[in-house]
């Protein structure tokens, strides 16, 4: 009776999808007899349901016993969801749903009057319409069938109701079902008997004006949405209201007072009682207590509004009444408290009307003299409160209309809202002072946890690691850790190790905060968020927990989901506003760990096994093909390998520029070595190598020779776990680079020569010049000059052969600097030289900066400082304008070395300054060589002792 609602001992459960609770709502209307499934059917599908509408009946009778009945046993009946015949019947009485329990009291008030005796017999009706919140059915189910049904529940509301009133009006208490009639009248909005029956009760209890308005109110929307006149009945009862007929005889007065009388303002004082293991919070508290203060300044002249938002269970409304008790001395009129229920969605939400029907009730107003109208309630509501020093704390509120009514009508009331939503509005028209209350930090919440394990076993054996494990795998949520820490109370043999092990599965690791006794679970919180989101927005939802951990962008998801962009960014506004996702700064966004962990269940319940893939494919595709056309605007020594086309819904990004693809690189690199690492994984949407060689110069020129070494070995496992030897000879290649910024030659030269035959084998002879160099400035490392020069001259040959003159650029280049390592330094400048003009033909730009500190090392030999120095200048600024910070650093340190060479001391030390802060910059700092060659420099640079 009213909007389905469904509690498990003392713990609300979450019904299901619309159709569920639909078929739910059904079967409870029957309220004990048989529906057939082709009754079914038609109810919920009418003439045109489809094929598979039996199956999907079948489906959720069982997800609504396990829901019930959460340890029965599989394809048991349970004792709720029988199966009779070709149907099903749903078995409770009056002790479980209300249906039961209003007509058994409708029976036994028709049977107290049989008997003559009216009072118990208003006493039975009144607990009957007691149980009814609204109209039944709550618009489940869109069929004729199905809403005949309902309306005939409200029916037998509204024949209670009209009974009721005629004996509340017979022993003179027709105040006592002025609340049940008003509900009668909102949910039958044309129903004449109902509202003749209000407007005489009114008039009987001293309510003429009130009734008089009811009658004016049906009149009008009989006229606008009919177009007909009040029947005679409605009509008689306007009569009775004008000449008072129906009032009580004089001295006989209403026993529940009436509006008429002065209404006393009582003191309430409904906070909830605060949290006593209360921790942290010390920022958002500052920012609260500055407030109020602020509130005692002149001139104000509306109450002080705090709207707090944040996702569901990171703390809103402990912190909310745990300030409100600290302050509430403050307000001498007292403190209200209501739960607007905003969470559970609009269906569910409580209505601003209601709302001010309970603060009248808080403030000392009857019942029956609380307004109809909700103007006049507003009325009423802000003359109660004016002037007054009241506290009001608004709990889950939906959005600002909700709470705009609600505001008090004094500059010295305050007002603390919690929300999950920013209610942007509230603040934008009605000064309310947002304020965001986000996950604690790891301290905050080690003090937390740490707190409410005080005094367990489990606290004494489990070590600051386990604890912080927990803690993070949690993600630091308060309700998270709240339940927890319970759990570990009430079973004191269980350890931190076992609860650490339950939450690293990421599959169950919602099932570690189990719900049940009156507590809300991260899941159930969760699914409040979710139900309200809009179809488009669910599933991008689901979708994103197949994003990467570091973060996804609203481009990227273009590609996830197969949608256009605008469609995209209208549904990630509205997670946002869900407090589902978060975005940040840079663009990315992400999702709470657990929150993702729910996504990934409702993915895998809704999302079949095709789309599921498909979704994975299209977005490591998307970074494929996006990080590959970033390379091309690099251009690299080698021509990009082009990766085949992508599906069907990708629209992978185009940097038209050097720095933006740069940029591009820079936001996304976390995520491409998740995408290499997924795509390893999985096993298909991409050729992870094809991936992982994107990527390999932005790494290795901005520094992160690490996760060029880590991406690397991930790809080349994978390419021989496929047997992919191209592809494995390519990642060879490219580790063997790595390997040789850290300094291990010795691994390189085997990781190059596992490379060469692949090539040879297939004749790809750009590949072997390429791998020919790089042996040349492997072994130039290892000052064996002779073969790194045998290795430069055949790569300058293939080059040549080919007519790739990047590839003879950088091969006349490695010719160059070994000439000069075997003396011969004339040889090595006429190398240098020819590979600096064709260079100045070709414009490669980091081929120029290696050339010229060649040229400089050669010039420094000879004497020439000035020269040297002008051209590392050069180099160096060519690197820092490409990005290449290790090669920046390197003309630096050169340049430092020549300088200090020559006795200009003042002059190295800024250019040792500027190579030092080059090399901050790199991951790690640097490799160890890099930062071994600055501390040689800096003792060069020391004056002697």
């Amino acid at each position: 009776m009213g909007p389905l609602r469904l509690w498990r001992g003392a713990v609300e459960l979450d019904a299901g999808p619309r159709q569920q609770r639909g078929l739910l709502a059904l079967l409870l209307a029957r309220a004990g007899r048989p529906v057939s499934t082709s009754d079914l059917t038609r109810l919920i599908w009418g003439p045109d349901s489809p094929a598979s509408s039996v199956n999907v009946i079948h489906k959720y009778v069982g997800a609504l016993r396990r829901l019930l009945e959460p340890d029965l046993p599989a394809r048991a009946a349970g004792s709720y969801l029988l199966r009779h015949g070709n149907g099903y019947r749903f078995e409770a009485g009056p002790e479980s749903l209300d249906l039961s329990a209003f007509r058994s009291h409708v029976l036994a008030a028709k049977s107290s009057l049989r008997q003559d005796r009216p009072a118990e017999a208003l006493d039975h009706y009144l607990d009957a319409l007691e149980l009814c919140h609204g109209s039944a059915g709550d618009s489940l189910i869109d069929s004729t069938a199905a809403a005949a049904t309902f309306a005939g529940i409200d029916s037998e509301f509204f024949d209670a109701a009209i009974a009721a009133a005629a004996v509340a009006v017979r022993v003179r208490q027709p105040g006592r079902v002025l609340v049940p009639l008003r509900l009668a009248a909102e949910m039958g909005r044309l129903n004449e008997p109902v509202h003749a029956c209000l407007v005489t009760t009114l008039a009987t209890a001293g309510h003429q004006a009130e009734a008089l308005a009811v009658y004016g109110a049906i009149r009008a929307r009989l006229d606008d949405e009919l177009g007909i006149d009040p029947g005679r009945e409605l009509q008689d009862a306007q009569r009775r209201a004008l000449t008072q007929a129906g009032m009580p005889p004089s001295g006989d007065p209403d026993p529940i007072p009436g509006t008429s009388r002065p209404i006393p303002l009582v003191r309430p004082a409904q906070l909830p009682p605060d949290l006593p293991l209360f921790v942290g919070r010390g920022t958002e508290l500052a920012i609260l207590n500055d407030l109020v203060t602020g509130m005692r300044a002149a001139g104000r002249t509306s109450p002080l509004v705090v709207a707090m938002n944040g996702m569901g269970g990171v703390g809103k409304s402990t912190l909310a009444v745990h300030f409100a008790h600290r302050v509430s001395g403050e307000f001498s009129d007292g403190q209200l408290y209501l739960d607007l229920r905003g969470h559970l969605g609009e269906g569910e939400s409580r209505p601003a009307g209601d709302a001010l029907r309970l603060l009248l009730h808080a403030v000392g107003v009857p019942a029956s003299d609380v307004p109809d109208t909700f103007d006049a309630r507003i009325g009423m509501y802000r003359s109660m409160t004016a002037g007054k020093r009241i506290l009001i704390l608004l709990d889950n509120v939906c959005d600002a209309s909700q709470v705009r009514p609600l505001l008090p009508n004094s500059a010295e009331s305050l007002v603390i809202v919690t929300s999950r939503r920013s209610l942007v509005g509230l603040a934008a028209f009605d000064g309310a002072h947002p304020l965001s209350v986000d996950l604690p930090d790891l301290p905050t919440a080690r003090r937390l946890l740490e707190r409410r394990l005080a005094g367990l076993p489990a606290a004494g054996t489990a070590g600051g690691e386990i604890t912080d494990e927990i803690i993070e795998l949690c993600g630091r949520l308060p309700l998270a850790l709240a339940i927890l820490a319970a759990r570990v109370a009430v079973r004191p043999r269980l350890s931190l190790a076992s609860v650490a092990a339950e939450l690293r599965d990421g599959a169950r690791r919602l099932g570690a905060f189990p719900g049940g006794g009156g507590l809300s679970d991260p899941r159930t919180a969760f699914s409040w968020s979710y139900r309200q989101l809009g179809p488009g927005a669910a599933r991008l939802f689901r979708l994103l927990s197949v994003a990467l951990v570091p973060g996804v962008t609203a481009a990227a998801c273009v590609s996830l989901c197969d949608r256009n962009p605008d469609d995209i960014r209208a549904e990630l506004a509205e997670l946002i506003e869900a407090a589902l996702v978060t975005e940040h700064e840079d663009g990315r966004l992400t999702s709470h760990v657990l929150v993702r962990t729910y996504a990934e269940e409702l993915l895998r319940a809704e999302e079949p096994a095709p789309e599921r893939q498909a979704a994975v494919s299209r977005l490591l595709q998307y970074y494929l093909h996006s990080s590959f056309r970033a390379q091309v605007v690099l251009e690299p020594n080698r021509t990009p390998i082009e990766p085949p086309p992508p599906l069907p819904g990708v629209v992978a990004e185009q940097p038209e520029t050097y720095d933006e693809a740069i940029a591009w690189f820079a936001s996304q690199r976390e995520v491409l070595k998740e995408a290499v690492r997924l795509a390893a994984d999985v096993g298909y949407g991409i050729v992870p190598w094809q991936l992982a060689i994107t990527m390999q110069q932005y790494l290795q020129w901005a520094g992160y020779f690490q996760d060029w070494e880590d991406v690397m070995r991930v790809a080349l496992h994978a390419a021989r776990a496929s047997h992919d030897a191209v592809g494995e000879a390519h990642v060879l290649r490219s580790l063997a680079g790595a390997r040789y910024v850290f300094g291990a030659n010795e691994e390189s030269l085997r990781l190059l020569s596992e490379a060469l035959p692949i090539y040879r084998a297939r004749d790809m002879r750009l590949e072997q010049a390429l791998v020919h160099n790089n042996f040349h400035q492997v072994l130039s490392a290892l000052s064996r000059h002779d073969l790194a020069l045998e290795h430069s001259e055949k790569a300058l040959s293939l080059s040549r052969l080919l007519g790739n003159r990047r590839a003879e650029i950088f091969s006349l280049l490695c010719s160059g600097t070994s000439l000069a390592g075997l003396g011969r330094v004339e040889e090595s400048a006429q190398a240098l030289h020819e590979a600096l003009d064709l260079n100045q033909q070709f414009g490669r730009g980091r081929e120029e900066s290696e050339i010229r500190s060649a040229i400089a090392h050669n010039l420094a030999e000879s004497g020439r400082v000035d020269e040297a120095v002008e051209q590392l200048e050069l180099s160096a600024e060519t690197a820092r304008r490409l990005g290449d910070r290790p090669l920046q650093f390197d003309a630096l340190r050169q340049m430092a070395e020549v300088l200090i060479t020559s006795g200009e001391i003042p002059a190295a030390q800024r250019v040792f300054e500027r190579a030092g802060a080059v090399l901050a910059g790199l991951q790690g700092g640097g490799t160890d060589s890099m930062r071994a060659s600055l501390i040689r420099l800096a003792e060069l640079l020391s004056p002697p002792r």
